[in-house]
């Protein structure tokens, strides 16, 4: 039920959104240049890689040192409009279509935060990323990495198509409120460097 509701979902909000994808598109292609979209390899389900598709949110940038200028210096302001009506993960909705992410699950992270996890962190990676979970209607960003894994692994273990109705719904009035949007002092969120609480291995 759960695949066929993605379907069913991503092919509707796709269809409903496209005028709006146009004109996204259009309005980033004039303020920031090409690419439009930001592509990155991301783990899936079982850690399986993937290239997830969002709208650009940053400019290219470097340093006199050629490496990129931190996020916060190079996130504009159509970037951060962006990211707080989480219009950039619209994208995302061909991955669900693709069946490489769901609606609902955790979010899909890094590549190289694979290592990192403790075995019970690594629970996330049971079922697909979604464009939304439940992490993101508690918190979103604004909650440390910890916290925000214990309740992937809580989706995982109690997953249900009423939860993800439920988890939808309020994440409708998370967007429309604009909560959790980064972490305190970050544009976004901070690396996630792994945990070192006893017990988490």
């Amino acid at each position: 039920m759960k695949r066929l509701f993605d379907i069913f979902a991503g092919a509707l909000l796709l269809l409903a959104c496209s005028p709006l994808l146009l004109a996204l598109a259009f309005v980033i292609r004039r303020s920031m240049g090409a690419p439009v979209l930001f592509r990155q390899v991301r783990p899936g389900l079982r850690g399986e890689p993937f290239t997830i598709l969002k709208f650009r949110t940053m400019r290219d940038a470097e340093g006199k040192d050629g490496r990129p200028l931190p996020d916060a210096e190079r996130l504009t302001r159509l970037g951060a409009f962006l990211r707080a009506s989480s219009l950039d993960e619209l994208p995302e909705l061909w991955n669900v279509l693709k069946g490489e992410m769901s609606m609902v699950g955790p979010r899909p992270l890094l590549m190289q935060y694979l290592d990192r996890y403790t075995p019970r962190q690594a629970k996330r990676h049971e079922v697909r990323p979604g464009i939304t979970g439940w992490a993101q209607i508690q918190g979103r960003n604004a909650i440390s990495w910890e916290e925000k894994f214990e309740l992937d692994v809580w989706y995982v273990e109690h997953r249900s198509f009423r939860l993800d109705m439920a988890i939808l719904w309020r994440t409708l009035k998370t967007v429309l409120k604009r909560e959790g949007i980064s972490a305190p002092g970050e544009a976004t969120a901070k690396e996630f460097m792994g945990s070192e609480r006893e017990g988490d291995h």
